[in-house]
Order: structure tokens, then C-alpha cells, then sequence
């Protein structure tokens, strides 16, 4: 089966044609779950969470260190959901946070601006131009985040898979298409992705584990095999050795865990 990652704007039905799609194909749907699992997992009040994941950088620069502390987090949560498989995840940048992972289909919902500012005004009980601004400023907040974390504008069609227009194509229209793409063999679950997605879970879990205090570190897994890369000095290098020692009792399926100072590191590191 598949994972499917719908990137949405507020008002465009993306919600919608994610909970639709993911009670058709028997999936769970995802989304604010994520954030509630971080919290949980790691003792980080929600609130910051939610902010991590929607404010515009400037919000996160007051954090020390908190764009890379809260999204190891958010990605270490989001990759244990979908470890086995069958999750439809309708949060901001499924698309990203789940890159490397090899059979996700990545989908993006837009609608028209007159509709959104209807379903806004609507919703709120607020004039046009209010829900117009108050639009645009998510917007742009969304996109400033995206930019700022992975160098990409969220609104860049060659981000995704399938790009679905909700206006003369219905909600049911673009369920359909999203469910007949997720079908495509290119989507499909092999024994060798999900080797794939279990490396991927494992490092994401040391990452998390580790990147606060240590915010530079880089992780690679192979086979249960995690290798840790940093360039801190030799101080912070003992202590994070110390530490990683630590994690190969305290995280299930490590078979061998080295820290690498001072080396190329590899392109794939998370």
C-alpha cells in the first residue's frame, strides 16, 4: 500500500479530501496527531509545537536553536506513524519532513482565493477584507517556513506527485484521483522500502534524542547501524559519546552505534 501526504492552504479542502481519501482506502489520517505524539514523547508543550510547525521563522528564532530541535521532533513523531504503512498525513510539509521515504505520494489541494475567503468569512464571521488578509498572512507565513527550513516554496508544483484544482474538479473529483494514483506500482510497499522506512524511523529517533543540546549532529542507519556525524569540539564529542552510549539501550532495533567528528558527511544524513 502507500502514504500519502496532502499539502493544503487553510479553506482549500484539503482536510476533507484527506479524511475521504484515507476512509476509502481503509487509512488512518494524520494530522494534528503528529504534534500531540511529539509533546508526549518528548516533554515540549504543544503550543511550541504548533509553532514550530506553522509561525514564520521570526516566532522560532526565539527558541535557541528551535527550528532544528522541534522539527527532529515533529519528523521522529511523524516517521513512527508511518512506519507500517497505510497513513494519509494532511499536516504542513508531510512532503518534507517525510523525504528519503521511498513510496510516498506527495499531492498538493489549492482552490480559488474568492472560495477560501468565503469558507473564512463564513467560518469567522468577518468581512471580506478581513478574511482576505488574515488568508494572506497564513499564506505567507507557510511559505517563509518552508523557505526558510528546506530552501523550497511550498507553491512550487515540481514538489509533488499530483497537483489537484478544487474548483470545476469537486472534493469527490480529486478523492478519486489521489486514490487511483495511490494504486500505481511506484506507490507500492516492497520489502526493500520498508527496510528503507525502518533506517530512516531509527535515525529520525536518535536525532530527536539527541539534538538537544547537540543541534549540529547528523545521523545515518543502515541495517540498524547508526552512525552519528558532528563537528563539535573535542569536549562536546565525549560527552556525545557518552550519550550515545547511552542510547543503544534506551532505542529498540540499534545493532551498533559510532560518533564520526571531523568527517565528510553524507549527503543523505538527516
Amino acid at each position: 500500500m502507500a502514504i500519502i501526504t496532502i499539502s493544503r492552504g487553510s479553506y482549500s479542502k484539503g482536510k476533507e479530501v484527506a479524511e475521504k481519501v484515507a476512509e476509502r482506502l481503509g487509512y488512518e489520517c494524520v494530522s494534528r496527531d503528529v504534534l500531540l505524539d511529539a509533546s508526549d514523547r518528548f516533554n515540549i508543550p504543544e503550543v511550541k509545537l504548533i509553532r514550530a510547525i506553522h509561525d514564520a521563522p521570526s516566532i522560532l528564532d526565539r527558541f535557541k536553536h528551535g527550528k532544528q530541535i522541534f522539527i527532529a521532533y515533529i519528523r521522529s513523531a511523524l516517521m513512527c506513524r508511518v512506519a507500517n504503512d497505510n497513513v494519509v498525513y494532511h499536516g504542513l510539509a508531510g512532503h518534507l519532513l517525510l523525504a528519503g521515504v521511498p513510496n510516498v505520494l506527495k499531492v498538493r489541494i489549492i482552490a480559488n482565493m474568492a472560495d477560501r475567503i468565503k469558507a473564512e468569512m463564513e467560518r469567522e464571521g468577518i468581512s471580506e477584507e478581513d478574511a482576505r488578509i488574515l488568508l494572506e498572512k497564513d499564506d505567507e507565513e507557510r511559505r517563509k517556513w518552508t523557505k526558510t527550513l528546506y530552501g523550497v516554496d511550498p507553491w512550487d508544483s515540481s514538489l509533488y506527485d499530483l497537483v489537484v484544482h478544487i474548483d470545476k474538479l469537486t472534493v469527490s473529483d480529486a478523492v478519486d484521483c489521489v486514490c487511483q494514483a495511490a494504486t500505481k506500482e511506484a506507490f507500492k510497499t516492497t520489502e526493500s522500502y520498508q527496510r528503507r522506512i525502518k533506517n530512516l524511523g531509527l535515525a529520525c529517533q536518535v536525532k530527536a534524542a539527541l539534538v538537544d543540546p547537540f543541534f549540529d549532529v547528523r545521523v545515518t542507519c543502515e541495517s540498524g547501524n547508526v552512525i552519528i556525524f558532528t563537528g563539535a569540539g573535542e569536549r562536546q564529542v565525549s560527552k556525545l559519546k557518552k550519550r550515545a552510549k547511552e542510547l543503544e539501550k534506551e532505542i529498540e532495533g540499534i545493532n551498533n552505534l559510532e560518533v564520526h567528528a571531523g568527517v565528510p558527511i553524507p549527503e543523505d544524513a538527516l
